[in-house]
C-alpha cells in the first residue's frame, strides 16, 4: 500500500488532472442527491478483500458519486451558509494533506503552526480585542463554541461554591443550533431570551432579573450572536458586554457566519462591543473563503483556555520539555489530534492580501442589497426585513409552505440553483419564507434575477 510504483504515479496524475479541472471550473455542475439504493446499483461493491484498484475507484467517484453532491461554491448555491474557497486556498489544502503535518504541538508542526498563527493574528486584529488575545483553528463553529464554553465553565468552577453546580447559559432564540447541542455535551442548561430580532441589553437584563436565586447563581455565560445564520442579525454586542461585566458573566460571541464581515468597513459598526468579549467564534470556511473544515476560537485570556484544555499523559511529557517549547494548539481547544486547518487560509491571505478579502466580503453584502432592491421592485415578492450582512429573507405573496418546498426541489432538479426555504417568527406564529445567503463573489445580478423569475 505504501510503495511508490507506476500505478501510484498514474493515480496521482489522474487526481491532479481532476483537481486542476475542478479548481479552474468557475461554474461546476449543480449536482443533486441520489437514493442510496441507486448509488449502490451504479457503483457496486467498493470495499472488497482484494480492492478494486485506484483507477476504478477514482472513476466511480468522478463519474458517479461526485454528481450526487452539491458544490458549495456554485454561484447559484444560496442556501444555508454556502462557501466559496479561493483557488489558492483549495490548492493549499492539497499541500496541507500532502505535507502530513500533525498540528497539535510545536514539536511536530512548528513551521505549519507558525503559518496558522500569522493568519490568527489577522483575525484577532479584526476583532479589536486587547493585547494578549489569541486563538486556534478548529473543525468549525460547533467545536469552537464548545471549546469556549468548556473554558468558561471551568473558570466558573474555580470558585469552590460553584464546583458542584450544573451551569446555565443564556442566549437568544435566534442563536445557532450548535449552542443547544454544545450545552448538551457539557450538561448545561440553556435559557433563551425570546426576541423577534436582535437580542438587546435590555432584554438580557430583563431575563437575568426574572431568574430565581438558585438559577441565577448557576448562570456562567452569555452567548451573543454576531450575525444569525437565518437572517444575518447582529445582537447588541456592546450593551450585552456591559451587562455581562455587571453580572460577572463570561461573554461569548458566536460570529461563526458573520465574523467575516469584520473585514468590511460598511458594516463594521454593527459589531461594536465585540472587542469586549471573553471569547469569539469565527468560521473562515464560511465567509473568509477557506475550504471546509476551518473554524476559529479566539480568547481574551488564552491562559484560561490552556488551563481548561491541556491534556496529561506520560507520552506527552516531552512536549513540556524546554527543548520542545512553542505554541501548542491542542492546549486551547477540545481536540488533541488536529490537521493544520488554518494553513489554506494563511496561504490565501498571503497570496491575495487583506484588501482583496475586504473587497470579496463587501461584494457579498452588496449582492444582498441588490437582491433586496430586485425583490422590492417585484409585484409578486416582498421583503420580510431589510437585508442584513449577506442574508435576505423574503416571501412570495400567496405561497404556502408546500409551494416553497416544491420550488426548491424543482430548481435543484433542473440544475438551476439551490435555494431553500426557512422560517420567520411573526405574531401569528412561524411563517415559511425564502432565503438567500450570499458568499460567493462570482454570483451575478443575472443569477439573482433568474432565480427570482422562477417564483412568478
Amino acid at each position: 500500500m505504501h510503495n511508490v510504483d507506476i500505478e501510484l504515479v498514474e493515480m496521482t496524475l489522474d487526481v491532479m488532472k481532476y483537481a486542476i479541472n475542478r479548481i479552474t471550473n468557475q461554474s461546476p455542475e449543480l449536482g443533486s442527491p441520489r437514493k442510496e439504493e441507486e448509488l449502490k446499483e451504479r457503483v457496486g461493491e467498493t470495499i472488497t478483500p482484494l480492492g478494486i484498484g485506484g483507477e476504478k475507484a477514482f472513476r466511480l467517484f468522478r463519474d458517479v458519486l461526485i454528481k450526487a453532491t452539491v458544490p458549495i461554491d456554485h454561484p447559484r448555491h444560496l442556501a444555508f451558509v454556502p462557501a466559496a474557497p479561493t483557488r489558492a486556498a483549495v490548492m493549499f489544502d492539497l499541500v496541507t494533506s500532502a505535507s502530513s503535518i500533525h498540528g497539535a504541538y510545536w514539536m511536530e508542526g512548528a513551521g505549519g503552526i507558525f503559518c496558522e498563527n500569522e493568519a490568527m493574528r489577522w483575525l484577532v486584529k479584526l476583532t479589536g480585542m486587547p493585547e494578549g488575545a489569541f486563538g486556534v483553528f478548529t473543525s468549525g463553529g460547533t467545536a469552537a463554541n464548545l471549546s469556549a464554553m468548556v473554558t468558561a465553565r471551568e473558570y466558573f468552577r474555580k470558585k469552590k461554591e460553584n464546583q458542584n453546580k450544573k451551569g446555565c447559559i443564556i442566549t437568544s432564540a435566534g442563536a445557532h443550533s450548535s449552542i443547544k447541542a454544545m450545552a448538551k455535551v457539557i450538561d448545561a442548561d440553556v435559557l433563551l431570551v425570546e426576541t423577534d430580532d436582535l437580542m438587546t441589553a435590555e432584554a438580557l437584563e430583563e431575563k437575568i432579573s426574572s431568574l430565581d436565586k438558585n438559577t441565577a447563581e448557576r448562570v456562567f455565560a452569555v452567548v451573543a450572536t454576531g450575525g444569525t445564520t437565518n437572517a444575518g442579525i447582529v445582537d447588541d454586542l456592546d450593551g450585552i458586554a456591559n451587562i455581562c461585566k455587571d453580572h460577572n458573566l463570561w461573554f461569548h460571541v458566536d460570529a461563526a457566519y458573520g465574523g467575516g464581515a469584520l473585514a468590511a468597513d460598511s458594516v463594521r459598526h454593527l459589531f461594536n462591543g465585540i472587542e469586549k468579549a471573553d471569547s469569539i467564534t469565527i468560521d473562515p470556511h464560511k465567509w473568509l473563503f477557506s475550504p471546509y473544515d476551518c473554524g476559529a476560537i479566539i480568547y481574551k485570556e488564552p491562559e484560561l483556555a490552556r488551563t481548561a484544555h491541556s491534556q496529561e499523559g506520560s507520552y506527552l511529557d516531552i512536549i513540556k520539555d524546554p527543548g520542545a517549547q512553542g505554541f501548542n494548539p491542542a492546549n486551547y481547544q477540545i481536540q488533541l489530534t488536529r490537521r493544520l486547518r488554518g494553513l489554506p487560509l494563511w496561504y490565501s491571505i498571503a497570496t491575495h492580501g487583506t484588501d482583496k478579502y475586504k473587497w470579496a466580503v463587501e461584494r457579498g453584502i452588496a449582492l444582498a442589497v441588490l437582491a433586496g432592491e430586485l425583490i422590492s421592485a417585484s409585484p409578486d415578492l416582498e421583503l420580510i426585513r431589510p437585508p442584513s450582512l449577506s442574508c435576505v429573507l423574503f416571501r412570495r405573496k400567496g405561497w404556502t409552505p408546500d409551494d416553497y418546498t416544491n420550488w426548491t426541489y424543482k430548481n435543484h432538479r433542473e440544475g438551476l440553483a439551490l435555494v431553500t426555504p426557512s422560517k420567520w417568527k411573526t405574531k401569528e406564529g412561524f411563517e415559511t419564507v425564502a432565503r438567500f445567503c450570499f458568499i460567493n463573489p462570482d454570483t451575478t445580478e443575472e443569477d439573482i434575477q433568474v432565480i427570482l423569475d422562477t417564483m412568478k
